[in-house]
């Protein structure tokens, strides 16, 4: 993060106007000190884009990277080895791998983002399981450190710039060297750090960036990853220009949803010289076809040598076409620094333009609509790729769960990468935003707030969320702390309401402190919270937990599967059915966040080991639902649905009982085995249907009625061997930009192409073209393969690669082949793109 000060903060905390959250009042803070504003009358500087005032280049490619050890320093490079002068005693000379003349051509060749912990061999220890079984820790320092060298060259034309390079996110505990100079250490696993690293650069020659990266010690109780997961920029500006995150746009409504928006528009500018500057800042907003529909410039301010100030703006768009879920429409903000009449520097940002309220009798509304809140809480970790995801998959992780009918996410439990929050931004995803750390230490608040600022226009955030299940959370020590952050929350943004994840102690500790409750599980205890708290707006910050793995119908503690049925769960927990049903009926509820949408690595419950991943998603942790999807899809999206299961393959148990689920929202269903009716049952809203029937091969199939016509059929046949296998990309069309991905999900079918449901072939691809394939899964939550490999078996008939483009345009064919199955192939066009500007 911006190597800020707390009192930098609180000096350059945006002023923003009173806004009644349910029945609460935040409190205005103090105006800036610049001048205001000049409105679209006043000459406006060009809305043009201009890249040459500011270039953002990304840093992701041509990395270098090795394994070093935490306790051995002949392993780890030599660093820190020497005794006589301490590694920190001399600017520049730090040692070991840090120097720019260090050799490691024999170091492995990566792009970012990496994760080193994805590649490590799982280890069956019980102390492991709880994070995923991969060997990071301190009883395995051999693991547990990486290196990072990146080289690069600065033009001796950019003497006079500023250089910052900002990290988005490492795992974990990084120490940063440049040239060999030390700049710094990042402790937080989640939260962006920022370097100014100007003084430290050779212009016009080479620069080696080096960093050690500490995994040992760990933030979260699931599977964290290891390394420079997230993307990394330089950036290089003129010495007066925006500060980063430094503009901010608020909308307000002037008549309901259909009037005119008034924009509050605040640029932080940032004075790197020795002298004071005056200058003005241009601001050009565009509509989401790129029109300009508003320009407005500032009056002068002058900036202090060395200082940042706040200049402010008003601006009008007439009529705005407001952000929601079904119309995600998004504006960009263009603002522009003149010093002495010259544009220095130009920044923009997207925003949106919608209101929203938690109420405390009616619940959640967006643009004066009420809208229930139907979420899933989710970790950041992906199967084939770890913790490392290429933006292409938050997209498409966000698009299956829009598919399902959910329409919120909660960044569970940390800062989100920017990239996930700008999917839900173009998709139309509310987003729960939450900090790592429940505390108001200054090194917890720097990560607070430097969320908040990063953050803060995301049209989708609708909810800050500073604690989860904290043992602090119901005393008064645990108000204190919350009351300080809350503090330094409302001083960057008071647009939104905060919240907590609370599992206890409601009415007490930080309940007095947040502005929505948070309930975690604990059905009994909402009703008595609200009749004693009728003011206090509530969700559900967390709920459900049942537990499943896809294509599994009954307990399996040996393999480490559970049941599909909505029946398992831990004891805090609820059914899905059961939690939907209370908090549908309850209008003062304004929803909640299901844990969780998709499987992840760790925490797996209720066995341990042999599993190596959570049970609770609705996905697996490739992305291919479960049953339990299919009941969140029924009741949460309006069109006619049916779902059946389980599958009919049950050899051996001809004649037995087989219990028989079918969600469906249409009147009645009808259940035939063979072409004979089962009977006919009602449907009950937010239920769901059962037979007991006796298994005989052949075909099951549920028939649904509305007004006395069958509007729906669904089937499951008895199928035949596996006999050959499909391919199914997500997308045929991707970008020759080194970065897009497409998902290439895999089938094993018998030769009447149906799916067979106990499949487990194992499936090899072979990828020719201009791409190269990044990883593999089957959502298998007790399997040891590897997931950057170029096989994987099929678990219940279903598999999936992961294909990523190179930097060159052109066809990229994947095969896949398994022993006695017919092959299949597919071919993605990689098309010609303009790239992002990297270094």
């Amino acid at each position: 993060m911006p190597r800020w000060t707390r009192r930098d903060l609180v000096k350059a905390a945006v002023a923003t106007s009173a806004a009644v959250i349910g029945n609460r009042t935040l409190p205005a803070e103090a105006t800036p000190s610049s001048s205001p504003t000049h409105q679209a009358s006043q000459p406006a500087a060009p809305p043009t884009i201009d890249n040459t005032l500011r270039e953002n280049l990304l840093m992701d490619f041509g990395w270098r990277f090795h394994l070093g050890n935490a306790c051995d320093p002949v392993k780890d490079f030599n660093f820190g080895k020497t005794a006589i002068i301490g590694t920190f005693a001399k600017s520049g000379d730090s040692g070991g791998a840090t120097g720019s003349h260090f050799d490691d051509s024999a170091w492995s060749q990566i792009n970012l983002p990496h994760d080193w912990a994805v590649d490590l061999p799982f280890v069956l220890d019980n102390t492991l399981v709880w994070t995923g079984g991969k060997p990071l820790g301190r009883a395995y320092p051999e693991t547990s450190i990486g290196w990072y060298r990146k080289p690069f060259a600065i033009p001796a034309s950019d003497l006079g710039k500023r250089i910052r390079i900002r990290f988005d996110g490492i795992r974990r505990n990084a120490q940063v060297f440049i040239n060999g100079q030390y700049l710094g250490q990042d402790p937080s696993g989640y939260a962006p750090y920022e370097y100014d690293v100007t003084d430290f650069i050779n212009y016009g020659g080479d620069n080696v960036l080096c960093l050690r990266v500490d995994a040992t010690l760990s933030e979260g109780w699931f599977y964290e990853g290891a390394g420079i997961y997230r993307h990394v920029w330089l950036t290089k500006t003129a010495p007066v220009h925006i500060a980063s995150w430094g503009n901010y746009v608020q909308s307000s409504l002037r008549s309901g949803i259909t009037g005119p928006a008034s924009l509050r528009i605040t640029s932080e500018i940032e004075n790197a010289t020795g002298q004071p500057a005056d200058c003005t800042v241009h601001a050009s907003i565009l509509d989401p076809n790129g029109e300009i529909v508003a320009t407005v410039r500032s009056k002068s301010a002058t900036i202090a040598a060395a200082a940042n100030s706040i200049v402010e703006m008003q601006a009008t768009v007439t009529h705005p076409e407001l952000w929601s879920i079904e119309t995600p429409h998004l504006y960009r903000l263009v603002a522009t620094v003149l010093l002495n009449g010259k544009p220095v520097d130009q920044d923009s940002t997207t925003f949106g333009i919608r209101t929203t309220r938690f109420d405390k009798d009616e619940g959640f509304f967006m643009n004066d609509k009420p809208v229930k809140i139907k979420g899933t809480c989710n970790h950041q970790d992906h199967a084939g790729v770890g913790a490392a995801l290429p933006d292409r998959l938050q997209y498409y992780r966000v698009e299956l769960l829009k598919g399902m009918g959910a329409n919120a996410y909660r960044t569970s439990h940390n800062a989100p990468t920017p990239e996930l929050l700008d999917a839900c931004d173009r998709l139309g995803m509310l987003v729960m935003d939450e900090t790592r750390e429940f505390s108001s230490s200054p090194q917890a608040l720097e990560e607070l707030e430097s969320m908040v600022k990063r953050d803060r226009n995301h049209p989708s955030i609708i909810l800050w969320s500073i604690a989860n299940e904290e043992p602090q959370q119901g005393t008064e020590r645990g108000a204190r702390m919350g009351r300080s952050m809350m503090e330094a929350l409302n001083r960057l943004d008071t647009t939104r309401p905060v919240t907590a994840a609370m599992n206890h102690s409601w009415g007490k500790g930080i309940s007095g402190v947040v502005d929505v409750q948070g309930f975690n599980y604990n059905l009994p205890d909402i009703d008595a919270f609200h009749k004693s708290f009728p003011d206090q707006p509530t969700v559900g910050s967390e709920t459900a937990s049942t537990v499943s793995t896809r294509g599994i119908y009954a307990n399996d503690p040996k393999r480490g599967y559970v049941a599909a049925y909505d029946t398992e769960k831990p004891r805090w927990a609820e059914t899905a059915e059961d939690w939907w049903k209370f908090y549908d009926q309850r209008e003062w509820l304004s929803g909640g966040f299901v844990w969780t949408g998709f499987d992840y690595r760790g925490e797996p419950t209720p066995y341990h080991l042999p599993c190596i991943s959570s049970h609770f998603g609705l996905m697996d942790t490739c992305g291919f639902p479960k049953d339990n999807y299919f009941y969140y899809h029924t009741w949460w999206r309006t069109e006619p649905a049916l779902h059946l299961f389980p599958h009919w393959n049950w050899s051996g148990k001809e004649g037995q009982l087989i219990e028989v689920w079918c969600y469906s929202n249409q009147q009645s269903v009808e259940l035939f085995l063979n072409g004979k009716s089962l009977g006919s049952q009602t449907v009950e809203k937010n239920g769901h249907l059962v037979w007991k029937v006796n298994y005989a091969p052949g075909t099951i199939e549920a028939r649904a009625s509305s007004n006395g016509k069958v509007t729906l059929v669904e089937k499951r046949e008895t199928t035949g061997p596996a006999a050959k296998i499909q391919l199914q990309p997500d997308r045929t069309k991707i970008s020759a930009d080194g970065e897009d991905v497409s998902v290439i999900n895999v089938t094993i079918t018998d030769a009447q192409g149906r799916i067979v449901p106990l499949a487990d072939n194992k499936v090899t691809f072979t990828l020719t073209g201009e791409g190269k394939i990044i990883g593999v899964g089957n959502g298998d939550p007790s399997s040891y393969e590897a997931d950057h490999a170029t096989a994987r078996s099929a678990f219940n008939g279903l598999c999936m690669c992961i294909v990523q483009a190179s930097k060159t345009a052109g066809p990229i064919t994947i095969q896949a082949s398994s022993s006695n199955l017919e092959s299949s192939n597919v071919t993605i066009e990689s098309a010609a793109a303009t790239p992002r500007p990297k270094i």
